[in-house]
Parts: structure tokens; C-alpha cells; sequence
């Protein structure tokens, strides 16, 4: 009898004997707005280091036409070496972010909304062309009495509304996978990702729970209407389509992208496709996952073919977690918007549509 008992999980690599047709999309069915990746260290590959043709050509073999670099970063400093690397020799291909440093709060207290309000504006008059937020904002950010700031806290009032009033978009990452809040234990779907990662877990105590993240966004949102805002990563709640739906529907200043998260959505095909159908208008292309071609591609495949049970990423074994997915199909319509249409609109801010390919 064959023992199995030495087979270890981080060993198991198995090969699908399933039979399905693999569509390679070198091309997607329209040109691209990535409105969501990276150019430094460590998410971006570090391109801010490397020449620029090189990251242009890649970006032409993908039909990217607008690059979204979410690195600008909460100081003067990294916020000009990329607006001197990137958008100073290629001002249409690229849009460049700014941040807020929250570790500056301690030093302004209950002031630091009017400061970061001021800064942004400091950023935007250097070529910053929105706002990131970043995840530690809800898991990490302390105030002057060492205590955690939430996501509404009126004390931020101001710079969400200087970024209404320069009409920049706001991109938010707030919270992580429902799975990362779980205890650790055999029934968490993302266990062997914890364990590459254990930084990436956010038990409760002594970090809020998930849905008191994601609730305290809602209202932010909702109590800013006149201020864009995009969810990152469907929202940061890919695995609930129909509570990122309500929130849709209550906040039309609400936006979402995708990015990093197709094999959320990949895994619930007939959800996705209704609801990528539905929200066509408010869904934004973006992939988080620097800029790599086979990307690239493998996120064309997933929007435009109906192939069936295909990995999600790169590597031999999906690295968030042990499943394949589905291809949408989407309609040509769905595709145009989403590939670049709303992009241009939300963050380009201009109405007229790149040349098709």
C-alpha cells in the first residue's frame, strides 16, 4: 500500500488532467489604461532604476497605452525622481500618484488633515495626478495619543475634500483578504500565503475586524460626494460581489479596479460576468502586478475568453490559494469600458478615446 503519509502540502504541485482549450491573447480587444501598478521597489520591479525604453516597449507589445504609478509617494523626493523618470520623457504615458506620510501625524495631532490637505496640494502643484492610499491606513495608522485612526475619522475631512476640489481621483487599499483576518488554522483558505507572508495577517484583537474596516470606507465615501474615489483590488472585498454592489449603488462618486484580484473573481464566473456587465461604467483595468507582459496577457485572457480552468498568476502553483478559474467572455462594449474608457474619464479626466488597435 503506497504510503502517503511524507507527502507534504508545500510539495504537492499537482498537474490538472483536465482537457480545455488555452486561448493566448497577445493583444487585448482594445487599447489599455492601467489605472492601478507600480514602477519602484518592491512592487513596481524597480523600473525607476532601469531605462525607459525598455519599460515603453513592454508597455507597446501589451497595447498599454496609459501607465498608472502609484509609487509617487508621500514625499518631494520620490515624487520628482518618478515624474523626472517616467512623465518628464513620456508625459502621455504616465500619471503619477502622490500619498500622505502618516507618520507625521504624532508631529501635527489633531491638525494633520489640514497638513496633508496642504501637502497634497504641494504635490499636485509638482505633477502628482491623484492620491493613493495605502493599506496601513486602518491597520497601522496612529494619531498623537498613540491611537489607531479609523478610516472616517472627520480629522481627515480636509484632504479628502482638496482632492474633490483639485478633482483628483483617490485610490484606496484599506483592507486585505477576509482570509488574512481569519484565525490561522487548516479551515483558512490563504494559509500557505500567511505563511510566505506572515506580516500580511491581521487577527482581531488586536487589528479591527474586516467589515469595521470596510463599513468605516463606506461612510467615508459616502460623506465625500463630491470627491472621486476608486476601491483597490475590487474593492477590497472581491469575495462579496453583492456587498461591493451596494456600495455601488449608494455612492455614484464610488469607482473599483480589479487588480490582483482575478482569482477572486475567476473562481465565481457566472457572479463576476453579471456583475462586470452590470457595473460596466465603473470598473477600472488594473493589474498590481508590475509591468510584465505574460501579465498582461493572462488578465486579457480572463476578461475576453471563455477558456475554463486556468491559473491565475505566473507561477506553477496559484499562490493565493489552490484554486483555478474561468474566463468572462465579456461583450465588446463591456470591454471597451472597462480596458480604457472609464479610466480616461476618471482619471484621465478627458473624454476623447485612444486609437484603437
Amino acid at each position: 500500500m503506497t504510503d502517503f503519509s511524507n507527502i507534504r502540502l508545500a510539495d504537492f504541485k499537482p498537474t490538472p488532467k483536465l482537457v480545455t482549450p488555452a486561448t493566448h491573447v497577445a493583444q487585448p480587444r482594445f487599447p489599455v489604461i492601467d489605472a492601478h501598478n507600480h514602477l519602484g521597489e518592491p512592487f513596481g520591479g524597480g523600473w525607476d532604476k532601469k531605462p525607459l525604453p525598455q519599460l515603453l516597449d513592454i508597455l507597446d507589445q501589451a497595447n498599454v497605452r496609459v501607465y498608472v504609478d502609484l509609487d509617487g509617494g508621500w514625499g518631494e523626493d520620490i515624487l520628482d525622481q518618478h515624474l523626472e523618470h517616467f512623465k518628464a520623457p513620456a508625459p502621455e504615458r504616465f500619471r503619477i500618484f502622490g500619498g500622505v506620510d502618516w507618520a507625521a501625524w504624532p508631529e501635527h495631532g489633531d491638525n494633520f488633515g489640514e497638513w496633508a490637505a496642504k501637502r497634497l496640494r504641494e504635490q499636485v502643484a509638482r505633477g502628482a495626478e491623484g492620491l493613493k492610499i495605502w493599506k496601513p491606513f486602518g491597520l497601522h495608522v496612529k494619531d498623537q495619543n498613540d491611537k489607531l485612526v479609523a478610516i472616517d475619522d472627520p480629522r481627515l475631512d480636509p484632504l479628502w475634500q482638496t482632492a474633490g476640489e483639485l478633482n483628483l481621483p483617490v485610490l484606496a487599499h484599506v483592507a486585505d483578504p477576509v482570509a488574512f483576518f481569519d484565525p490561522i488554522s487548516q479551515a483558512n483558505e490563504r494559509i500557505e500565503e500567511l505563511g510566505n507572508h506572515p506580516d500580511w495577517h491581521f487577527p482581531s484583537p488586536p487589528f479591527p475586524p474586516f467589515l469595521q474596516i470596510m463599513e468605516a470606507f463606506r461612510r467615508l465615501v459616502r460623506r465625500h460626494p463630491q470627491t472621486t474615489f476608486i476601491g483597490a483590488h475590487v474593492g477590497c472585498y472581491a469575495e462579496n460581489l453583492g456587498w461591493v454592489a451596494s456600495m455601488l449603488d449608494e455612492c455614484p462618486n464610488y469607482y473599483i479596479d480589479f487588480s490582483a484580484r482575478i482569482g477572486e473573481l475567476g473562481r465565481q464566473p457566472y457572479s463576476a460576468r453579471k456583475f462586470f456587465i452590470k457595473y460596466a461604467d465603473r470598473i477600472l483595468f488594473g493589474t498590481d502586478l508590475s509591468p510584465i507582459l505574460e501579465a498582461y496577457q493572462l488578465y486579457y485572457r480572463f476578461l475576453e475568453t471563455d477558456d475554463e480552468y486556468f491559473n491565475y498568476n505566473l507561477s506553477p502553483v496559484p499562490g493565493q490559494g489552490r484554486w483555478y478559474i474561468y474566463g468572462l467572455y465579456l461583450p465588446d462594449d463591456v470591454l471597451e469600458k472597462i480596458y480604457y474608457k472609464n479610466a480616461e474619464r476618471v482619471i484621465l479626466r478627458q473624454p476623447s478615446a485612444p486609437t484603437q488597435a
